[in-house]
């Protein structure tokens, strides 16, 4: 059985929780259970196909939201520290005007997951283009955009979990 100190991607989660799933990980029934929850892959493979994906969403959630510049897949993204995405800013003064320049990063291990969990992703970067910080305000963004969003955070929490 593993220990609950070994589930890194649960850290604050009721002890109720992480025992049910440390027993769900023993039996050997939490891959079958999410595969079955979550059965297809995505087709986004590319940087290119990523940006699309990020744009699209932005179109639709975030038309006034400042301009990405880059969005992409990062291979040299840690998870350890538990980033799985990350959205930078920088302002540069060019002449007499200022540049801003966003972009989002994401963890090359979301080539692999399911679809669902690519685009909470990149709900929760595109968020960040008009909250900087984890309020309460960023979780109803990311609640608009993806209705399912608390439920796909903790099921990719389980999904890396296994991984």
């Amino acid at each position: 059985m593993r220990r609950m100190t070994d589930l890194v991607y649960l850290n604050g989660y009721p002890p109720h929780v992480l025992e049910r799933v440390s027993a769900m990980l023993s039996e050997g029934t939490l891959a079958p259970w999410l595969a079955q929850r979550y059965p297809e892959k995505h087709s986004v493979q590319t940087d290119k196909a990523l940006y699309d994906f990020a744009i699209e969403l932005k179109q639709r959630y975030l038309k006034n939201a400042a301009p990405l510049a880059k969005v992409l897949f990062d291979n040299q993204m840690v998870l350890a520290g538990g980033t799985l995405g990350t959205n930078t800013f920088a302002a540069r003064v060019q002449g007499g005007n200022l540049k801003r320049k966003n972009e989002i990063r994401i963890a090359s291990l979301f080539r692999q997951a399911p679809p669902e969990f690519l685009r909470m992703i990149v709900v929760h970067e595109l968020a960040h283009l008009k909250e900087k910080d984890h309020n309460k305000a960023f979780y109803q963004l990311c609640s608009h955009m993806e209705p399912d969003y608390h439920q796909l955070e903790f099921d990719l929490r389980l999904w890396l979990t296994l991984r």
